[in-house]
């Protein structure tokens, strides 16, 4: 899941976990594309959950595992296996039909990931296949799906991988939501009355240091609230 990205020259473990998804200009993968365990988890294998036939490739083979990433571009947003217990966690929430979970998603990233209905369904078929979910019966050509026992142990079992996906996808989300309007106005207020005074005449030595203590209390202010 946020292991190692494998095939750099130089074997370093390059990690994106702390990155705004919203910084990644000019490249084609959603966030978490690459291995993203700087945030804190060590010892977290991709290959720890067992998902039958997981190797290196992406496990629902070429391709697979893209969705709308930011700016409408395609890029990938999980790793080996983790689309799948993102799926499980939201079908155990409550059954779900597949345009519901590529809604879940998105909300839950802020809009900073969508997968595809290419994405989803293979990943639910997967999943139906290893007995992880079921579906209900009497759903007519809408499958409606519900987790069973087995999916429920499973997800016991790798329950920390679940937690630390969702708070990848939190930040993602977090990151990507724009500033409340209060915010803003705020922040705008700020500095146009900081170039207002700069405006008015310059500053001596006491009346620079007197506004740069203002703007350090505000800052100290701010990271403690």
């Amino acid at each position: 899941m946020f292991g190692f990205r494998r095939g750099h020259p130089h074997g370093h473990d390059h990690r994106v976990a702390d990155r705004n998804p919203l910084d990644a200009a000019g490249g084609d993968h959603a966030p978490g594309d690459h291995a993203s365990g700087g945030a804190g988890y060590p010892g977290d294998h991709r290959h720890a959950r067992g998902w039958p036939g997981d190797g290196h490739d992406h496990p629902f083979g070429p391709g697979h595992g893209h969705g709308r990433g930011r700016g409408g571009r395609l890029g990938r947003f999980f790793e080996h296996g983790d689309l799948r217990l993102v799926i499980l966690h939201l079908i155990a929430q409550k059954p779900r039909h597949g345009y519901e979970i590529i809604k879940a998603i998105e909300d839950r990233t802020g809009g900073s990931y969508s997968p595809s209905p290419g994405t989803i369904y293979p990943a639910l078929a997967m999943l139906e296949e290893q007995g992880h979910v079921a579906i209900a019966p009497g759903e007519g050509a809408k499958k409606l799906h519900v987790i069973t026992d087995q999916g429920r142990d499973f997800l016991a079992v790798n329950r920390v991988a679940v937690e630390i996906l969702f708070r990848q996808m939190d930040k993602a989300g977090a990151a990507h939501r724009p500033l409340s309007p209060q915010l803003v106005r705020a922040t705008e207020n700020l500095k146009l009355a900081l170039r207002l005074r700069l405006d008015r005449q310059p500053l001596d030595a006491v009346q620079l240091q007197a506004i740069c203590d203002i703007l350090d209390r505000a800052a100290s202010e701010i990271d403690r609230t």
